[in-house]
């Protein structure tokens, strides 16, 4: 059996860094861990190609090739899906798809033969049987958790890793929270299950055998959600990195909380981890409660973000407007907020009711859905009826994103972050890096409208921190993706639904 696995085209979003590929002569941020581990799933006299279209073209040779289609698709990636979907079916291929996009849908996708839905360790098993004995069911589907613990190692030999920026691993799925509009409890479940220390440090081994240095993201729902069994693992991840010689920086998303566990945040800073992403969403604590966010309110978010920079790690943050208890004054707060902590990669949004999440049944329910979501963490394209209005929820979004991505507040928020942080992390300096300075040096010192605040943060940290330079430095170049980013949606604030309800 020839086996093609389609990984569909990321369009450009603010997580898919497509503006500062050039920057470090790659061609995508990460690969899809998904089906890299599916792969090792299928049996082993299968022949496998993946073809991710984020950096390479899908031809139809590859199509002709494939005696099956396997589709992975997130919810942002539904355009390009559609699109292999239909290209697939007129060659007469068989397709079968799965991941998160078509396990949240409420109604199936035309042209697909087979779905693979939910968790893979439970529901691949079931297709494969029934495919041996030529039974093949339309829907495979499970609410079973399974123990991932059995999860085998990606095969990274189907990607070419000098095509990536970062490479991801998966330690523990589940999230002990339950917020309104996150859908990570109906993917994953709120009992996080975790791999043992030796199977992560296989898949990371893996990796370095592989060929892979620089930067993993361990894409975990909350990587601090089972903390003790986090303990147990990262003293040994602590070992393979000083056995290695800090091959490897690690970044990865958890909850508030991770301030207040001050042994957990050093064990993490002797492990190399260098960028935590935090949903932190707004200062407003009747928002909080709302949304079910109740961690947030029980610790000063400002002091939060402070003490995580003091142990090394930059702080990512998410932060979201359009909540009922959000009031005209929020955009303004939610300004001062962000500058004021010095969260540099401050991705906002507006709200959005994810499907089968309890934002999405409860806003059903009060029949304020307008359509499904894009997907996009970003942006200010509506899928309900918000409270304070549209336009006016709409207008104070474009005014959030076009001031924090402005060059002079999103360089204050590089100084702001600079002076708080603590640069831990042991790294080795690779050729992209030195590639992606000097492209810094000419493409915004040269011929960028930030250039002279690019040059007093470049001589300002070289002279009085230098071992934040390549920090700086990437920040900078981080600043042009998201400048590009913010002025799209600024445009596209004003694009409405045509069931919009005044």
């Amino acid at each position: 059996m020839n086996i093609l696995m389609v990984y569909p085209e990321n369009p450009d979003t603010f997580w898919s860094f497509k503006h500062i590929m050039k920057f470090v002569g790659r061609n995508a941020a990460f690969p899809p861990l998904g089906l890299l581990t599916v792969a090792s799933m299928l049996p082993e006299n299968w022949q496998k190609k993946l073809v991710d279209m984020n950096v390479n073209d899908l031809t139809d040779d590859d199509i002709e090739w494939a005696d099956m289609v396997f589709i992975s698709a997130m919810i942002v990636q539904k355009d390009s899906a559609f699109d292999v979907i239909e290209r697939s079916k007129a060659m007469g291929k068989t397709i079968i798809a799965g991941g998160p996009w078509f396990s949240s849908q409420e109604t199936l996708c035309d042209g697909v033969d087979h779905f693979v839905l939910n968790e893979a360790e439970v529901t691949l098993p079931m297709f494969l049987a029934d495919f041996a004995s030529g039974r093949l069911k339309k829907v495979y589907t499970s609410q079973e958790r399974p123990d991932i613990r059995q999860t085998p190692t990606p095969m990274w030999s189907l990607i070419n890793l000098k095509k990536y920026v970062t490479m991801p691993v998966q330690y523990s799925r589940g999230c002990p929270f339950d917020c309104e509009f996150c859908d990570i409890v109906i993917m994953n479940g709120r009992v996080p299950r975790t791999k043992t220390p030796e199977q992560l440090i296989i898949e990371i081994q893996s990796l370095y055998d592989a060929g892979w240095k620089g930067a993993i993201f361990i894409v975990d729902d909350n990587f601090i959600g089972n903390s003790r069994k986090v303990k147990q693992m990262l003293p040994e991840l602590i070992a393979w990195q000083k056995r290695m010689k800090y091959p490897f920086t690690f970044l990865t998303e958890a909850s508030t909380d991770l301030a207040e566990d001050i042994e957990l945040l050093e064990m993490m800073r002797d492990a190399n981890f260098y960028k935590v992403f935090v949903g932190l969403e707004t200062p407003d604590v009747e928002s909080l409660k709302e949304c079910g966010k109740y961690q947030n309110t029980k610790i000063d978010l400002k002091t939060a973000v402070q003490t995580i920079h003091q142990y090394g790690m930059q702080v990512m943050g998410g932060f979201i407007v359009g909540f009922d208890n959000d009031s005209p004054t929020v955009f303004e707060t939610q300004i001062r907020f962000i500058q004021q902590i010095g969260v540099v990669t401050a991705m906002v949004g507006v709200l959005t009711a994810l499907p089968q999440t309890r934002l999405w049944r409860r806003l059903k329910e009060e029949n304020r859905l307008l359509s499904d979501s894009s997907g996009e963490n970003t942006g200010s394209n509506l899928n309900f009826v918000p409270r304070m209005g549209v336009e006016k929820l709409q207008e104070g979004y474009r005014t959030i994103v076009s001031t924090i991505y402005s060059p002079k507040y999103y360089y204050k928020r590089i100084d702001t972050f600079i002076k708080n942080y603590t640069p831990t992390v042991k790294t080795r300096l690779h050729y992209q890096d030195f590639r992606a300075f000097f492209r810094s040096l000419w493409r915004i010192g040269l011929f960028s409208k930030s250039r002279f605040r690019y040059w007093k943060l470049m001589i300002k940290t070289g002279l009085t921190r230098i071992r934040c330079l390549p920090i700086a430095t990437e920040l900078a170049i981080m600043g042009l993706h998201f400048e590009k980013i913010s002025r799209k949606e600024a445009k596209n604030v004003n694009r409405k639904h045509p069931d919009y309800r005044q």
